[in-house]
């Protein structure tokens, strides 16, 4: 199954991307595999998969102890002080940089072990109270500005998650406002690479708004059952 769902997910982006002018060489896809186990993760990993995302910092320290670095590993949910020891051990790729404080204990973690952090900044671009994210675009410049005085840090890009809506006027305005927001950071000399949005619901969207990074979970996996324990499955 998980096979023929990815199958199908490439054949959408590859036309996503025929329509609207791009390569599908130029994305990154993330399969999201938080709450799904060891033996979906390596059935996508067979299919081709070489990207994987986790949101709990716990879930994928345990999840790397079995498959390692043999996978790209992306930490892309909320991460508190107290576990970025774990996303820094594991990730190559941090997506939620939202704060001064988080960005200067990643660079210290980082530091402690050696490493050149590869992080993106989480811009809130919805007015949803259940989103995180930096809300104003100073403050995003002002983290940029802080990034360059440290030695294990490098800013790749931005990251958003789109509002819960089916307006997909609404859903555009958020992808394009944050399109917008890294080429003002990149006229101001900062080399954001990378735009990490889109997810199962709204990926074709992303794409057209110029996304890099695809964060995709249901569409290759299936739905989640959070009752059950990702251990077990």
């Amino acid at each position: 199954m998980i096979s023929d769902n990815i199958k199908r997910l490439q054949e959408q982006i590859n036309k996503t991307c025929e329509e609207c002018g791009r390569s599908s060489n130029d994305l990154t896809l993330v399969a999201v595999s938080k709450f799904f186990g060891i033996e979906s993760i390596q059935q996508a990993k067979e299919s081709g998969i070489n990207n994987f995302g986790e949101n709990r910092a716990q879930e994928l320290a345990l999840k790397f102890e079995k498959i390692g670095d043999s996978v790209i590993w992306h930490f892309i949910g909320t991460l508190q002080k107290n576990k970025v020891k774990y996303a820094v051990r594991c990730a190559k790729f941090i997506h939620s940089i939202d704060s001064l404080d988080l960005l200067l204990e990643v660079n210290k973690k980082a530091e402690s072990i050696g490493k050149i952090q590869k992080v993106l900044f989480e811009v809130k671009t919805s007015y949803e109270d259940t989103k995180s994210g930096i809300e104003s675009e100073e403050e995003v410049f002002r983290l940029a500005e802080e990034s360059k005085k440290l030695n294990n840090i490098e800013v790749i890009g931005l990251m958003t998650i789109s509002p819960l809506t089916e307006d997909e006027k609404l859903i555009r305005k958020s992808f394009s406002y944050l399109r917008n927001l890294r080429e003002k950071l990149i006229k101001s000399g900062y080399t954001f690479r990378e735009l990490s949005m889109g997810m199962t619901s709204d990926f074709k969207i992303a794409i057209e708004e110029g996304s890099t990074i695809l964060r995709i979970g249901s569409a290759i996996f299936g739905q989640r059952d959070y009752k059950k324990d990702w251990r077990q499955i």
